[in-house]
């Protein structure tokens, strides 16, 4: 690992391309991963990032997102974040590869469940929602994961409900071909409605709407059923916390049949039951 760290700073740019291969090999086995974090690869590493090389680019990127998926690799990352930040936001001056700003979405998706701070206190919200409405599903189903780990958080809660635009291209999103894309989507909302202003925005773009036709859907297929269940949970969680309001649990007072044969339903997951029979607890809850 030593002979690695001198090949990272070497001048032939294909050999730090070959390096930065070899060190993405190394991390698709625990024994390589660990390595790789307790060795001081990662500072020579982040400093790649800003390469003149795409490939090395890439290949780094490609590195710091498998570590990401590790709890342990997503904490030795968290310093990088800031940087990753300001990856995201170069690339809307020149046109990174596709591949990367999926990676790279990725790995600050990671980071960001670990500790969203970081990603807030480097303007990661609106980074984040200008990559919501992009051409790729992977792209728009990235940056809805990232933008629903930085939802967690209050002072996240609060900058997604006063980002301007946010909320109605999460609802545009809440209607997208791709089924995680709408989980995410689902997601953020799920965690915005928790607050008072995520619950007067969501009941002024008539989110509960749009969130019971998900809910009406049926999938008869078991494996589409189980791509979906995030989806319905999220949904009724979300459900559950605008039924809080009272506009949102007269609207829901409407629509209850639906949620209780949700709640009922012996084919339905047990999970899915029990966020049903919790919306319509509180929907139906009276002082």
């Amino acid at each position: 690992m030593e002979q690695l760290a001198v090949l990272l700073e070497d001048e032939d740019p294909l050999v730090k391309v070959k390096t930065c291969e070899l060190l993405h090999q190394l991390t698709a086995h625990s024994a390589g991963r660990q390595a790789l974090l307790t060795s001081s690869l990662l500072s020579p590493l982040s400093l790649l990032l800003d390469d003149s090389s795409s490939s090395c680019r890439t290949s780094v990127h490609r590195v710091l997102n498998r570590l990401a998926l590790l709890p342990a690799g997503a904490e030795s990352l968290l310093s990088l974040v800031p940087k990753l930040m300001l990856k995201l936001r170069h690339e809307e001056d020149e046109e990174e590869e596709e591949e990367v700003q999926v990676l790279l979405l990725s790995t600050i998706a990671c980071c960001s469940r670990l500790d969203a701070q970081p990603s807030l206190s480097s303007d990661g919200v609106s980074l984040l929602r200008r990559k919501l409405s992009h051409r790729r599903p992977d792209i728009r189903r990235e940056a809805a994961a990232a933008m629903m780990a930085l939802s967690v958080p209050v002072d996240g809660k609060r900058q997604v409900c006063e980002e301007e635009e946010l909320l109605p291209v999460l609802l545009h999103l809440l209607q997208d071909e791709d089924v995680d894309v709408r989980t995410n989507a689902a997601g953020v909302i799920m965690n915005v409605a928790i607050i008072t202003a995520g619950k007067q925005r969501c009941l002024g773009l008539d989110v509960i709407t749009v969130l019971l036709s998900l809910l009406s859907e049926e999938e008869q297929e078991e494996e589409k059923r189980r791509r979906r269940k995030a989806l319905v949970v999220y949904s009724l969680r979300a459900l559950t916390a605008l039924a809080e309001a009272p506009d949102g649990r007269h609207l829901l007072l409407e629509h209850l049949p639906l949620l209780v044969r949700r709640s009922q339903d012996a084919e339905e997951d047990q999970e899915v039951r029990r966020a049903a029979q919790t919306a319509v607890e509180v929907v139906t809850w009276t002082p």
